[in-house]
């Protein structure tokens, strides 16, 4: 009996019920039967409910009890919507996955078809046209081009990682609405400052009520692309950018860096120099096929050097198709171009400053310009009259064979011979309809005001897309230059050197004119 009364082991002890309040030994099946008979109360009435727990509350004497009873009443409620939710979610995955007809295969490549902005609006139909979406092919092609500012670095770098070494096109900046298409000869550039939609919109304005990031492109937008040892760029393909105010050369030229396969680089508006870019293209894209470049003021830029196009024609030589528009350009540097460059099918020096059409001549007959199957030199300031009519001469001689697409209008109409200041148009001179109707494959846009109907100068320089350009003094016009032509001055903080059309006196050294025949002068490099 002692033995019995002294065992540790003789009689369970009883739990304290202190120690383990109020806390059941359920198993899987008795928490489900409870949660059950629980859910059956969602068909009681609201106020019944209500008095049971006021009545469960009163029960309570303490009013830390209490207190803790609401709280568990909310964490259980708060736990049940989370697991509705979520069960929500797998049925409705579940439903989708058993109703689409596609498999994920087809389905992702349904996806990499969609623009950025549909692919993202499908990625948050449900999880499994998310887990879908987020497959690098659906981010190949990244348009985040937008009317007004909407995309800021974070938006772009997030893009470019999910592409990975998928990417292989990526366009970024505003541009103009839908009224003027992408590769028009209407101007692309264009700022939020001259956008209706975007009048209150500001520079400073960082959101930080809301904690997000300014809506703006900034230099290190460009950034992401030298990412994980370049892999992000390595395979780019094509790269369009628009009116990114904030760009500068450091940063496009490192981009550059980055994409040593690019064929197709596009760039509007942004405040670069040509002649810093196009070092970058040579030193770095040398497949480069496409280049497109809009200057962000038309005829301010005179950066070009000779000896940059000829390092362009000699480390881009797969070029077929160039475009410099809006840039001071002269007939001697675009000839080196045209001469050196003989894949190019596809020219545009539309609102090029300095461009007289001199560089035209005997082009079409030889190597770099009997390929050409678009010209388009609208709206070029300088450009004569003679000169247009020694083109149209040209292509009823047969030159320019393959010629399909050819602009020469201006709205000012074109420069005569000896004074570009009087604006002129001849259909004795230029014989237009004549080429029609020998040559009715070709398209040619020929559009001037008609014949004694030009504007003043001072009207025109009024307009764009002269309005930067500053108009000389009295005394300046009253003064010809040596050639007979009038001297054209420039304020210095537009233009930096060749006053006037810029094509008589402005070589640059290095470089002597060779005669090919008696009406044509060539330039070639010493």
């Amino acid at each position: 009996m002692d033995t019995l009364l002294h065992s540790p082991s003789s009689m369970a002890k009883r739990p304290c019920p202190s120690q383990n309040p109020r806390i059941p030994n359920l198993n899987q099946l008795d928490r489900d039967q409870l949660l059950d008979t629980f859910l059956e109360f969602s068909d009681s009435p609201p106020f019944a409910i209500d008095l049971s727990f006021e009545r469960l509350l009163e029960s309570r004497s303490c009013d830390a009890d209490q207190t803790k009873l609401i709280d568990r009443a909310l964490q259980l409620g708060s736990v049940l919507l989370e697991a509705a939710k979520r069960s929500a979610r797998k049925r409705a995955s579940k439903h989708n996955s058993l109703t689409w007809a596609l498999p994920p295969d087809l389905t992702i490549k349904v996806f990499s078809m969609l623009d950025t902005q549909s692919l993202c609006y499908a990625a948050a139909t449900c999880s499994m046209f998310n887990k879908c979406a987020m497959d690098p092919s659906c981010y190949a092609n990244i348009d985040l081009t937008t009317v007004v500012p909407k995309v800021n670095n974070a938006v772009v770098s997030t893009m470019i990682q999910r592409a990975g070494k998928a990417l292989q096109s990526l366009k970024l900046g505003v541009v103009p609405g839908p009224t003027t298409p992408l590769g028009s000869c209407q101007p692309l550039v264009y700022t939020i400052r001259n956008s209706v939609d975007v009048s209150n919109f500001s520079w400073n304005d960082k959101r930080s009520r809301q904690g997000k990031e300014s809506s703006v492109l900034t230099r290190s937008c460009l950034s992401p692309l030298g990412g994980n040892s370049g892999a992000p760029g390595t395979l780019l393909r094509r790269l369009h950018l628009y009116n990114i105010e904030r760009m500068d050369n450091t940063s496009l030229c490192g981009a550059l860096v980055a994409c040593p396969f690019l064929l197709d680089l596009e760039i509007v508006g942004l405040h670069v120099e040509l002649r810093q870019t196009l070092q970058s293209v040579s030193a770095n894209c040398h497949l480069i096929e496409r280049l497109f470049f809009e200057s962000s003021k038309t005829g301010r830029d005179d950066s070009l050097k000779s000896p940059t196009c000829v390092d362009l024609m000699t480390d881009c030589p797969h070029l077929t198709s160039l475009a410099l528009r809006g840039f001071k350009l002269h007939d001697y540097k675009v000839r080196i171009l045209l001469k050196g460059l003989r894949k190019l099918k596809y020219v545009d020096f539309s609102t090029s400053y300095s461009i007289t059409g001199a560089f035209l001549r005997n082009l079409g007959s030889n190597t770099g310009g009997n390929l050409l199957e678009v010209l388009i030199l609208r709206d070029c300031m300088h450009l004569k009259m003679v000169e247009a009519a020694r083109l149209m001469t040209a292509v009823l001689a047969g030159d320019f064979k393959l010629l399909k697409h050819l602009d020469i209008s201006n709205r000012e109409g074109l420069a005569s011979e000896n004074d570009w200041y009087h604006r002129c148009y001849s259909t004795s001179t230029i014989p237009i309809r004549r080429v029609l109707e020998e040559r009715p494959n070709l398209c040619l846009l020929a559009e001037f005001p008609p014949e004694g109907s030009y504007a003043d100068i001072d009207q025109m320089f009024d307009s764009e897309p002269y309005s930067d350009i500053s108009l000389p003094s009295a005394s300046q016009m009253s003064s010809p230059s040596s050639d007979g032509s009038m001297f054209v001055s420039f304020s210095e903080s537009s233009y930096n050197s060749d006053h006037g059309s810029g094509n008589e006196d402005a070589r640059d050294a290095g470089y002597v004119i060779y005669d090919e025949s008696s009406d044509e002068v060539d330039y070639v490099a010493v």
